[in-house]
């Protein structure tokens, strides 16, 4: 799916990867499950480019809907796996994330466990070898991607500011689908660590200009990323 000049999607709304692509090749964002491989050799195929294209990979976090084929890129094509530091040992399945389940609704949680098992969500290949990037780091890779510590959902979650695709790709520190529930609209994600620091990275994202926000979850949002915020805070203050 293109939604923009330099921008692409694979997956749909309960779980989401990205390209970013320019003349010098692409980056993923996430990894998405590990039957999302097919989406991506299908939209590169579509964008004219191939594997061979693909420059490097991003995890906003280390869960394991995010990480899903970013072993096989790395171990079968070569392509470097960039984690914060702090999500390192999540990312190769040396430390398990604490949070609950918390509120669901039995359909929209069948709907989210239904298309994770579809899509490979029950066999997950942790990563065996990342690249640790930390917060502030500007990546040598397609779109010159800047790393901005979200810790929260996960302690290494991060956003992705990327300019020349006019997007802030933020992973789990926010959603607009909650994929337990079905609500719909800019809101904190579910089986996030710690919902407090969560809530409070927001800041480090909120003056941020950028058309498009691009969950893990969820649709794209382009209202701005300040009005996403006030939503977020909306929606936590009334719980």
């Amino acid at each position: 799916m293109r939604l923009g000049p330099h921008l692409h999607r694979i997956g749909n709304d309960i779980v989401a990867a990205y390209l970013i692509e320019t003349e010098e090749g692409v980056t993923v964002v996430d990894a998405g499950l590990s039957g999302h491989w097919s989406e991506l050799v299908a939209e590169l195929s579509g964008m004219g480019r191939s594997l061979a294209d693909v420059r490097g990979l991003i995890l906003t976090h280390g869960d394991t809907d995010h990480i899903g084929f970013a072993e096989r890129l790395r171990r079968d094509h070569g392509v470097p796996v960039h984690v914060h530091s702090a999500d390192a040992a999540r990312a190769r399945g040396e430390v398990k994330p604490e949070a609950s389940f918390g509120k669901f609704k039995v359909g929209a949680t069948a709907r989210f466990l239904w298309y994770a098992s579809r899509k490979g969500g029950l066999r997950t290949t942790y990563l065996t070898e990342v690249t640790a990037v930390e917060d502030g780091q500007v990546l040598d890779l397609p779109g010159a991607p800047r790393v901005i510590g979200m810790p929260g959902h996960s302690p290494g979650s991060i956003a992705v500011h990327v300019p020349v695709a006019d997007a802030v790709f933020v992973g789990d520190a926010l959603t607009t689908r909650n994929v337990l529930t079905g609500r719909q609209g800019p809101q904190p994600a579910p089986f996030t660590d710690d919902p407090a620091l969560a809530l409070a990275s927001l800041a480090r994202v909120e003056d941020l200009r950028a058309t498009w926000i691009l969950p893990g979850h969820g649709a794209p949002w382009n209202g701005g990323v300040r009005e996403a915020v006030r939503q977020i805070k909306a929606v936590a203050e009334a719980r």
